[in-house]
């Protein structure tokens, strides 16, 4: 499928418009200009489209000012205005060049290499030098290894270095003195759950809804089968207590029957020691 392919302005999201190119841009915001949806949230597309494009509204499109964004890589076109007006517009599509232009919606969008890149341009500070939150985002979507080694056993036959390429990792090396450290990465590799009509699903955690009542269901059952029971067993514990209370009393209970001593006992032994 083409870039761009299916979508409407009204469809794109903060990921899904790191997916298409300028031109689909453009394209898209054609098709939509006679909906009146757009004049209503105009901003709004504008706000998602800014996150992965810097754009540039001309309000003097002279010939030469064309040619210059030109040359920085930006793609001009004609577009409606808030009034209805003609109005040039030059849109160029971000680069993730540093490790704080990473995040949720574009991580997906840059390759390991690229990944590396942009950690190494981080001072070289390395893996530890990223904040916890970079990191999460990072390895939501690629595997990531580590090392630190001497700089003469970094590349020793058969080590930790040889395995993780031949496992197609990328590789950044960072000197630091005499070691260093070394950190792959690659993307991590799509889950796929099929089912047995072999038709693919997706892996989740939250459990299914008719599993879930079951379980509801189950809980109430139980919960009302205990409740019957430990009262059957207090009307039950009831009933011998006002039998077995009866009966002592019909019986002239001495207090004997079970072997252990009254308070008048415990007096009658101290009065005798």
């Amino acid at each position: 499928m083409k870039q761009g392919q299916g979508n409407t302005i009204k469809t794109l999201t903060r990921r899904t418009i790191w997916d298409i190119t300028e031109r689909d841009v453009f394209r898209l915001w054609k098709d939509a200009e006679h909906d009146a949806d757009l004049k209503d949230s105009r901003q709004h597309y504008l706000e998602i489209i800014a996150t992965a494009f810097e754009m540039e509204e001309l309000s003097m499109p002279r010939l030469s000012v064309l040619r210059k964004y030109e040359a920085r890589g930006f793609i001009i076109d004609t577009l409606k205005g808030a009034g209805g007006e003609d109005t040039k517009w030059a849109l160029k599509k971000r680069k993730i060049t540093r490790v704080g232009d990473i995040t949720y919606d574009n991580i997906h969008h840059l390759t390991p290499k690229e990944l590396l890149e942009a950690i190494d341009r981080n001072f070289g500070g390395g893996w530890d030098s990223l904040s916890e939150n970079t990191q999460k985002i990072i390895r939501s979507y690629f595997d990531i290894s580590t090392t630190t080694l001497p700089k003469d056993r970094l590349h020793n036959p058969g080590g930790i270095y040889d395995m993780r390429v031949a496992e197609n990792y990328d590789v950044l090396e960072i000197p630091k003195g005499t070691w260093v450290e070394v950190i792959f990465a690659r993307e991590k590799p799509e889950i796929v759950i099929t089912s047995d009509d072999n038709e693919p699903e997706t892996e989740t955690n939250e459990p299914a809804q008719d599993e879930f009542e079951d379980t509801q269901e189950n809980y109430e059952n139980n919960e009302e089968d205990f409740s019957e029971t430990f009262n059957d067993e207090l009307k039950d514990e009831d009933v011998l207590s006002e039998e077995s209370f009866d009966d002592d009393y019909r019986n002239g209970y001495d207090g004997e029957d079970d072997g252990e001593m009254t308070i008048d006992d415990v007096v009658a032994a101290e009065d005798r020691d």
